[in-house]
């Protein structure tokens, strides 16, 4: 499954107006649906339920998943950063969450990372639930492999695609090469 999840903040991390939002995702979302891909709106469980997405990533200092389900409904993917805490996993797979995130496992400066993990808590999931695992972090084409080995289910890009000196089309046919 192919999932594309829309992260609108500034560089000081602030958050985007609902406005841009709203015509992101008004403009995204025609094209994600027609391609089949899951379209998740970040942070915001309130704007993904209005707008028809097909689901929300929620943090830690975001809305609850709780919040986010009941808002979105049970059809809906709900998926929570958990950071490095096996903690916070177990608390988000046995709320309901349709997978969990974990990260950063390499230097990103797309965002300040709240933590820095690595491939053994991919691992150590994988063996213990069936909750999808979602890597993040500073990944590119080169370093994923470990990721993948580890046992993530997918790989949360964004500057090793849209910064990847050839361009993303080629980051995108260098990752599917790294990860097959």
């Amino acid at each position: 499954m192919a999932c594309l999840q829309l992260r609108l903040k500034g560089p000081d991390e602030s958050p985007a107006s609902d406005a841009d939002i709203r015509r992101a995702v008004e403009t995204l979302l025609p094209i994600t649906a027609a391609h089949d891909v899951a379209f998740i709106l970040n942070d915001r469980p309130d704007l993904a339920a209005e707008l028809g997405c097909d689901g929300v990533h929620v943090g830690q200092e975001d809305a609850s998943y709780e919040d986010a389900r009941r808002r979105l409904g049970d059809d809906a993917i709900v998926g929570v950063t958990c950071h490095d805490s096996r903690h916070l996993a177990m608390e988000a797979a046995e709320a309901g969450a349709d997978y969990v995130a974990f990260g950063a496992f390499f230097p990103t400066d797309t965002k300040t990372p709240k933590s820095r993990t690595r491939p053994d808590i991919l691992a150590w999931w994988s063996e213990l639930t069936e909750v999808p695992c979602v890597a993040i972090g500073g990944i590119t084409a080169e370093n994923c492999g470990s990721l993948v080995a580890a046992g993530a289910n997918f790989l949360a890009v964004s500057a090793g695609v849209w910064a990847h000196p050839d361009g993303p089309d080629a980051a995108v046919r260098a990752f599917n090469a790294a990860c097959s």
